[in-house]
């Protein structure tokens, strides 16, 4: 199955891409390990790189793909940022550029923050970025322009 790289609403990176058994695969700089190129995956690793090298986030404060609790349900993160002391701070949900960026799709991120209770929340298709700062206590959203850099969050 060829992959056709969709062209994002992201820089351009230079990523490592194979050809194995007929599929794609790209290798992962933080889980050190080549993963089958999907839509979902390709803005994975491009919102990724745009956290490291454009808005300086430490990469090892960079979880993908973490398993998380929700009503007795095993569910996933696509990516969790923690600060220096542990903390959860932000987490992104990432679609694939086909889906839209909708308040169901919101919604859903934000059932998984109601576990991590991070102070940010981002929804991405690589296209559109929806960056949301929370306000616990009052239960708001203070949607952002833009993501801050890593030191200003």
């Amino acid at each position: 199955m060829a992959f056709t790289p969709t062209a994002l609403n992201l820089p351009q990176y230079p990523f490592k891409i194979t050809l194995k058994d007929n599929r794609h695969f790209i290798f992962d700089e933080i889980r050190k390990k080549h993963l089958v190129l999907t839509p979902e995956e390709w803005v994975r690793q491009h919102f990724i790189q745009f956290l490291i090298l454009e808005k300086k986030f430490p990469r090892t404060l960079i979880q993908i793909e973490g398993g998380l609790n929700l009503n007795q349900l095993q569910k996933r993160s696509d990516i969790v940022i923690f600060n220096n002391s542990g903390e959860r701070i932000m987490v992104i949900e990432c679609k694939a550029p086909s889906v839209n960026i909708t308040q169901a799709v919101f919604d859903q991120a934000s059932r998984y923050n109601s576990v991590y209770k991070a102070k940010w929340l981002v929804v991405t298709n690589g296209l559109k970025h929806c960056y949301a700062q929370i306000d616990h206590m009052a239960e708001k959203f203070l949607f952002s322009p833009e993501l801050p850099e890593y030191l200003q969050l």
